[in-house]
């Protein structure tokens, strides 16, 4: 079986879209709608080695999921890659702080988010 790879977004056709770049690459895609939905997620399927996580979304948001991600011994490790439209360098601080892997713009290009997930789960 392939990589696991956690997709986590309110829009589902930005998880769509993710998903059907990453199935490309031959990774197994999870999706979850937000941070909550998320940490569900991670715990039905511990062998997730990635989490693209969007920063706005309801009930927890992009920056509090990766917190508690980081809380935990069991996914502290676990790369995050941030992908949200707002780009601004106090936003991009913020993530870098929690200790974020990766962070990309929206709308990205495909090419980019292969680039960043090849570089975190080689």
């Amino acid at each position: 079986m392939g990589v696991k790879i956690l997709i986590v977004d309110d829009s589902a056709t930005a998880r769509l879209q993710a998903e059907q770049a990453l199935k490309g690459m031959g990774f197994v895609v999870i999706q979850a709608e937000h941070g909550d939905d998320a940490l569900k997620k991670l715990a039905e399927h511990p062998d997730v080695k990635l989490v693209i996580s969007d920063v706005t979304m309801p009930w927890k948001d992009g920056f509090e999921l990766l917190a508690e991600l980081r809380a935990q011994p069991a996914t502290q490790g676990l790369p995050v890659i941030m992908v949200t439209t707002e780009g601004s360098a106090p936003q991009i601080g913020k993530a870098r702080k929690l200790g974020i892997s990766g962070y990309l713009v929206k709308p990205y290009k495909p090419e980019h988010l292969a680039a960043a997930v090849k570089k975190l789960v080689a």
